[in-house]
C-alpha cells in the first residue's frame, strides 16, 4: 500500500511538496495509518486533534495517546477541547454536525495562525460509499452523488482511493497501534447502520462492489464536470452581472427545456433551499422574492435579480456641510461652484446655491416622500410613483438615496432633480452636485 499511496499523492497532489501540512488525527485506525504513511515521506507535518468530550474518559485517552505518539516521533502536536453537546444545543444542531462545525472552524483558524498550507484528513473509499448512500437516501442531485471530493479548498483527502480493508491490512503488517471509538459499534447513527448492515450485503452480492462503485463515482464526476461546463456557457447567454447583483433574462431562460437544472446549478452556492418557490418565480408575479440567509432572488418583470441582502439601517442620515467639496460615504458626491450648465446625464444636477440650506441631508427614501419633478412646475409627485414610472426593481428602490435641504427633496439621486431648486435667469451662484 505504501508504494501505491506514494505514487498517488505525488501524481495527484504534486503541489504539496515543500508545503506545511496539518494532519487531522482522531487516534483511530484510518488517521493513524495516514500519519504513519506521511511520516515516511519527505513532508513537513504537524498533527491536529480535537477532543469533543463526547465519550468521557475515553476521549481524553485518545488525546493522551496521540500526544504521546507525537512526542515519541518528534511531531508537532496541536489539540483543543470542545463542549460539543452544549454547542449543539445552543445552535440547534445534531451532535455530528456540531462536531464538524467546531472541527473545521478550528482547523482554518490554525492554518492562518501557524502559517500552514493544507489540512489532510483520512477519509477513504468506504467513507465515500457511506456518504453516497446517505445522500441517496435523503434525496440529492448529481453533486451529492459524486461523493467526498479529493480536495475542497485547503482540505485534502489522500486516502480516498484506498479501502478500509487495505488500511487495516497495512496497519497490521506495520504493527500500528490505534484507538477504537466505542461509538462506532453503535447503530445509533445512520452512518453506522449503513456501515454495519447495508454495505456488507452489497459486498456479499458483489465481492468487487467497492471497485465497481469507484468506477461509477468516476463516471458521475465526469458527468458533473460536463454539467458545470454547460452551465458556464449558458450562464454567459442568460446572466448579466451588475456590481454585486446578477440579472437573469427570463426570456432567454425559458427557452431552455431544462432551465430548472440551470437555476439550481447557478443558485445552489448562495444558500437557497426553497427550490420549488424559486422555480415558481420564473412564471410568478413581478415583485415576488425568495430569500436565503444572505441573498435574495427577486422577480422583476422579465428578469430574476440575485442580490445580497442589505442590513444597512434605512433611517440613517448623513450630513453634507457647506464647506464640503467631496463626500465619500455612503455615496461618492462632488460639490463645486460653476459658471454655466452642461447637463449630459442624470449623474449631476445644477441648483441655485441660494435656495438650499446647509447642512444637506443624504438619506434613504421613505414611503410617502413627495417632491416636484424637474420640468413639472407646481406639480407634486410621490417618489414611489417615480420609481414605478422608471420601472425600478425592489432592489434598485432600496439602493436609492434622497438629497434633502430643510426637509425638502433636492434630488432623487441619479434619477430626477426637484423643480424648486433649479437655476433661474436671476441665479447668481450655481452649485453642481455630481454623483461620481
Amino acid at each position: 500500500m505504501f508504494s501505491n499511496f506514494q505514487n498517488h499523492i505525488v501524481s495527484r497532489f504534486p503541489f504539496l511538496a515543500e508545503k506545511k501540512l496539518f494532519l487531522a488525527v482522531s487516534g483511530g485506525l484510518d488517521s493513524m495509518v495516514l500519519l504513519h504513511l506521511l511520516k515516511k515521506l519527505p513532508y513537513e507535518i504537524a498533527v491536529l486533534h480535537c477532543n469533543f468530550q463526547l465519550r468521557g474518559l475515553e476521549s481524553f485517552g485518545d488525546q493522551e495517546f496521540i500526544k504521546n505518539y507525537c512526542k515519541q516521533n518528534n511531531i508537532p502536536f496541536f489539540t483543543t477541547q470542545f463542549d460539543t453537546k452544549a454547542f449543539a444545543e445552543d445552535y440547534k444542531l445534531s451532535t455530528q454536525v456540531a462536531a464538524r462545525e467546531l472541527r473545521y472552524s478550528w482547523f482554518y483558524e490554525l492554518l492562518e495562525e501557524e502559517n500552514f498550507d493544507y489540512i489532510l484528513t483520512a477519509h477513504h473509499a468506504d467513507d465515500n460509499l457511506e456518504t453516497f448512500i446517505i445522500n441517496l437516501t435523503r434525496g440529492t442531485g448529481l453533486e451529492g452523488l459524486t461523493g467526498i471530493p479529493e480536495q475542497n479548498d485547503k482540505i485534502i483527502r489522500p486516502l480516498l482511493p484506498f479501502s478500509r480493508e487495505e488500511i487495516l491490512k497495512y496497519a497490521e503488517e506495520n504493527n500500528i497501534e490505534w484507538r477504537e471509538d466505542s461509538s462506532n459499534a453503535s447503530n445509533k447513527y445512520l452512518r453506522n447502520k449503513i456501515r454495519h448492515d447495508l454495505v456488507p450485503i452489497l459486498k456479499e452480492i458483489n465481492p468487487n462492489f467497492l471497485n465497481a462503485f469507484q468506477k461509477t463515482q468516476s463516471y458521475l464526476q465526469e458527468s458533473q464536470e460536463m454539467t458545470e461546463d454547460a452551465s458556464i456557457m449558458v450562464y454567459q447567454q442568460v446572466a448579466k452581472e451588475d456590481g454585486e447583483d446578477i440579472h437573469f433574462d427570463l426570456n432567454q431562460l425559458k427557452k431552455l427545456p431544462n432551465y430548472k437544472s440551470y437555476l439550481y446549478q447557478w443558485l445552489n452556492e448562495f444558500g437557497f433551499t426553497a427550490w420549488n418557490d424559486i422555480y415558481d418565480l420564473v412564471n410568478g408575479q413581478s415583485g415576488k422574492q425568495v430569500l436565503s440567509e444572505e441573498f435574495r432572488l427577486l422577480k422583476n418583470r422579465e428578469t430574476l435579480i440575485l442580490s445580497p441582502i442589505s442590513y444597512e439601517p434605512n433611517d440613517e442620515e448623513f450630513e453634507i456641510n457647506k464647506e464640503d467639496t467631496e463626500v465619500n460615504f455612503p455615496l461618492n458626491l462632488k460639490l463645486c461652484q460653476v459658471d454655466d450648465i452642461t447637463i449630459d446625464s442624470n449623474k449631476a444636477i445644477f441648483v441655485d446655491a441660494e435656495k438650499i440650506q446647509f447642512p444637506l441631508i443624504l438619506r434613504r427614501w421613505n414611503e410617502g416622500d413627495v417632491f416636484q419633478p424637474f420640468g413639472m412646475q407646481g406639480k407634486s409627485k410621490k417618489v414611489s410613483k417615480l420609481f414605478k414610472d422608471e420601472k425600478l426593481s425592489l432592489i434598485e428602490k432600496e439602493k436609492t438615496w434622497i438629497l434633502c435641504s430643510d426637509n425638502q427633496i433636492v434630488w432623487v439621486v441619479g434619477i430626477r432633480q426637484d423643480e424648486r431648486f433649479k437655476i433661474e435667469n436671476t441665479t447668481n451662484n450655481i452649485l453642481k452636485i455630481e454623483l461620481q
